[in-house]
């Protein structure tokens, strides 16, 4: 069975709220990324909503509505107003990610040894209200049997520490390790993610893989369009200055 990708779109949200209007729309976007055949979009606000916002989750849940079998998956660190917008708005799944509020991007999964009571009744929670839970997770056996025990539905792999060991050129060892955790977490009956520095150079590679359910790709992704769709743009432009 194929993995499906969900397109984060924080980095659209960033580029908005640069300019103060909507523009571009986090919503378009959503939708180019549907109709090409993405299986969801993903977002992640946080605590200063700096990029996404609490509003695009309700935007964007009517706009994956639109597409039957799509899903809207939200990240996010579990404080009061997140969970607030969450189990308003039920999206298909929930990530929950141990972010600090003045972080700059996600670095580490839950540390479940000393965080289990935290997490227990937001897991609870949030499948109460019919919504998937997913919890960001090190590449750590010992870690993802805790996450089973909290409730949680399925892991998401962090997956720096693959990508930085690709770019190295050296990274069977650290793949194996990846390899090591998804299978366990598979016999123990969680489903895995995985997501953070995954892109067009490195994702075939780690979906050697088997099991993997969704990747969650925002920044490369962005990055790789602008590359990818940058000269033909300027020279359209040229075209109409002639």
């Amino acid at each position: 069975m194929a993995t499906v990708l969900s397109v984060n779109l924080n980095k659209i949200a960033l580029l908005r709220n640069s300019r103060g209007r909507n523009y571009p729309q986090v919503e378009h976007y959503a939708r180019e990324c549907l109709l090409a055949g993405a299986g969801g979009v993903t977002i992640h606000p946080r605590p200063d909503q700096r990029h996404a916002t609490y509003q695009d989750v309700a935007s964007l849940k009517a706009v994956v509505e639109e597409f039957p079998g799509k899903e809207l998956n939200i990240e996010g660190n579990p404080v009061a107003d997140f969970l607030e917008v969450v189990l308003k708005n039920k999206p298909d799944q929930c990530t929950l990610v141990p972010d600090q509020p003045d972080q700059l991007t996600s670095d580490h999964g839950w540390e479940l040894t000393t965080q289990s009571k935290q997490v227990v009744p937001i897991v609870e929670q949030l499948k109460a209200a019919g919504i998937r839970v997913s919890l960001f997770m090190d590449p750590v056996i010992e870690q993802i049997e805790l996450a089973k025990q909290v409730g949680a539905d399925r892991i998401e792999l962090y997956t720096e520490g693959y990508a930085r060991a690709f770019q190295s050129g050296n990274y069977a060892s650290v793949l194996e390790q990846y390899k090591q955790a998804a299978d366990y977490a598979t016999s123990i009956g969680l489903e895995v993610n995985a997501g953070h520095d995954l892109d067009l150079q490195n994702l075939a590679a780690f979906l050697t893989i088997p099991n993997i359910k969704e990747v969650s790709i925002g920044h490369a992704l962005i990055v790789e369009s602008i590359d990818q769709g940058f000269t033909n743009v300027i020279k359209q432009y040229l075209k109409i200055a002639q």
